[in-house]
């Protein structure tokens, strides 16, 4: 029998088995999922742009990659 993985919430930090069961993996409930969701709505949360400039960036029109 193959050991079952154990993670924690990255909401709260319980426990919570990695199984194909458990429908909110990562999350150990539907209310960290949910609480998860609404950090990254909310802009709690952000990828760092690349460096160079953003896109739509007046100096780099295109994209944000720099063509010299």
């Amino acid at each position: 029998m193959s050991k079952v993985r154990t993670v924690k919430c990255p909401q709260c930090g319980a426990s919570v088995q990695w199984l194909p069961e458990n429908r909110f993996r990562p999350f150990c409930s539907e209310r960290c999922k949910q609480i998860d969701l609404g950090a990254w709505a909310s802009e709690n949360y952000r990828v760092p742009a690349p460096s160079g400039g953003e896109v739509g960036d007046p100096e780099h029109p295109g994209d944000s990659s720099t063509q010299d």
